[in-house]
């Protein structure tokens, strides 16, 4: 890695846990330069703008939350070890600086950033397709029912856990995230043979 890039990595390394939680339109400039100590000059001769300081940091926020994930999924042998450890590599996400980047940079990309909605999209897809080799593997070797439809179910875990991650900063509390997850285990459960 040369030094441009080194540099280009440092400044996302800085700026994205940042961006993350004060938002792409939140984050000034100001606030990258004191968080990188660098003139504006100095990031803006490695990035054309602050949007692609955002679409980087948040490639880099979700590559490596999908490293994490990843890692937890490769821990088990069975599908249902490889889902437990994804469920509790899930509820460690309150330890990622502003929260879930897929919700946060979702929320706000929703109507006013088409690019960065596209690199969300491929980001839950990709969260839902974690959830759905599981389940498809572990029907493939006969540790669940073939009652359960993989797609849907990949869908629905992943939703209801960003909706217990919102819950959890929102209300401060573990409470809920440790409700759905029980939840999930339990229909997860249910489903093994």
């Amino acid at each position: 890695m040369n030094k441009a890039e080194r540099t280009r990595r440092f400044i996302i390394e800085q700026s994205a846990s940042i961006i993350n939680r004060k938002g792409m339109a939140g984050t000034s400039m100001s606030d990258i330069m004191e968080a990188t100590k660098l003139a504006k000059g100095g990031i803006y001769g490695n990035f054309e703008s602050k949007d692609e300081i955002c679409v980087e940091s948040f490639l880099y926020l979700t590559a490596t939350l999908a490293d994490q994930l990843n890692r937890a999924v490769l821990r088990g042998k069975t599908a249902r070890e490889k889902f437990l450890n994804l469920l509790d590599a899930y509820k460690e996400i309150k330890n990622t600086d502003g929260g879930c980047p897929i919700m946060n940079f979702g929320v706000e990309a929703d109507d006013t950033h088409p690019g960065m909605k596209e690199n969300v999209k491929k980001a839950i897809r990709s969260a839902q397709k974690r959830f759905f080799d599981i389940i498809s593997n572990g029907i493939a070797n006969n540790e669940i029912s073939v009652t359960v439809n993989p797609k849907n179910f990949s869908i629905k875990v992943f939703a209801m856990i960003e909706g217990a991650i919102l819950c959890r900063r929102v209300l401060e509390s573990d409470e809920q995230m440790w409700i759905i997850m029980e939840a999930i285990r339990l229909e997860f459960d249910s489903y093994l043979l």
